[in-house]
């Protein structure tokens, strides 16, 4: 097994420590402890692109991920195996993939010898040439900025980390994201137009059903927008199920709008998290492509980072595709072995 390893020292839970118990477990592993992105793109050009690893780990939160993924494409690398080690904040993709903490994820992974462990495919989505496993706007792009702002304001030490986590992400949303659309006229609407394929969605008992109205070009929303985006993996970091249908119909984007206010979606905002279905103002949509066309600029993230302003996000189906390991059967093989 061809194993190449980086850990992002920034991450909340990145650590030399993590990188010294690489060393003592895969001796023959190229490991790489990041600060940047350019750390990372210096370590692809200069170590990976000669020597494609058949196993990449990747220390760090959906960020880290998406833009070590991105960085590879860019250089013309096929993307090898990855296996999330959740080091980060939100860790949707570790999370949806079992995986343990990252001392426990190496240790099992040592156990599988010169073996590739358990792979599990993700579809991605793509935006403006860059692929991520989930993107959007609304709420969750603005309270994404205001966690991060709020986050700046603590100093390195106990009361960051303390505010770094999901207690740190809703008190943003609470005392920021939810606020600002009450007391201001921050009312976004939207028009969700189908570019691919005839669309599906979903009935009220979660069953697939072809969209009436939904061919390609069609109209498929029009009308007030709380949080819409796009994805290929149910969750969206700290647990939160946006997105409990993706993966429901191959090779499709699983888009969602949710078109209420914010008075109303706050007080659903545990229904929200745990992905229940059906909920009122929610609309659900199978596509290849989409384009979402806004009334006013508004803010987007990839893979839990903030992207720019834009008043139009056109989605599609990447054509890649990425293996992540399967850490909850890997888990299962080690304790049964």
């Amino acid at each position: 097994m061809n194993l190449a390893v980086m850990v992002n020292l920034r991450a909340r839970r990145g650590s030399e420590k993590v990188g010294g118990l690489v060393r003592r477990l895969f001796p023959r592993a190229r490991l790489a402890l990041t600060r940047s992105l350019e750390d990372a793109r210096s370590w692809i050009s200069g170590t990976l692109r000669q020597d494609p690893p058949t196993l990449l780990l990747a220390g760090g939160g959906d960020g880290t991920i998406t833009g070590l993924i991105n960085e590879m494409r860019a250089q013309g690398l096929a993307l090898p195996a990855i296996g999330v080690l959740p080091l980060g904040t939100g860790n949707a993709w570790a999370r949806v993939t079992g995986a343990p903490s990252a001392s426990v994820a190496l240790r099992q992974l040592a156990r599988c010898g010169e073996r590739l462990p358990p792979l599990r495919p993700f579809s991605l989505v793509g935006l403006e040439g860059r692929v991520a496993p989930f993107a959007g706007t609304g709420w969750d792009a603005e309270a994404l900025q205001d966690f991060k702002d709020n986050l700046a304001k603590f100093p390195a030490g106990p009361l960051r980390e303390a505010n770094a986590g999901l207690r740190g992400y809703l008190g943003a949303l609470a005392t920021r994201t939810i606020p600002r659309h009450l007391l201001g006229n921050a009312g976004l609407r939207a028009k969700v137009f189908n570019l691919g394929a005839p669309a599906l969605t979903v009935d009220p008992q979660g069953r697939v059903i072809p969209m009436p109205g939904g061919e390609t070009g069609a109209l498929l929303y029009d009308g007030p927008v709380g949080v819409c985006g796009a994805a290929t993996t149910p969750e969206f970091g700290f647990g939160f199920k946006a997105f409990p249908f993706a993966q429901a119909v191959p090779h499709r984007l699983s888009v969602r709008v949710y078109g209420v206010g914010a008075l109303e979606g706050a007080r659903n905002v545990f229904k929200l998290w745990r992905g229940q279905h059906p909920m009122p103002g929610m609309h659900d949509f199978f596509v290849e492509r989409l384009r979402m066309d806004f009334d006013r600029d508004v803010p987007f993230q990839m893979g839990g980072d903030i992207m720019g302003i834009r008043r139009s996000l056109e989605f599609s189906l990447a054509e890649e595709s990425v293996n992540l390991v399967d850490w909850r059967q890997l888990g299962r093989l080690v304790a049964s072995a």
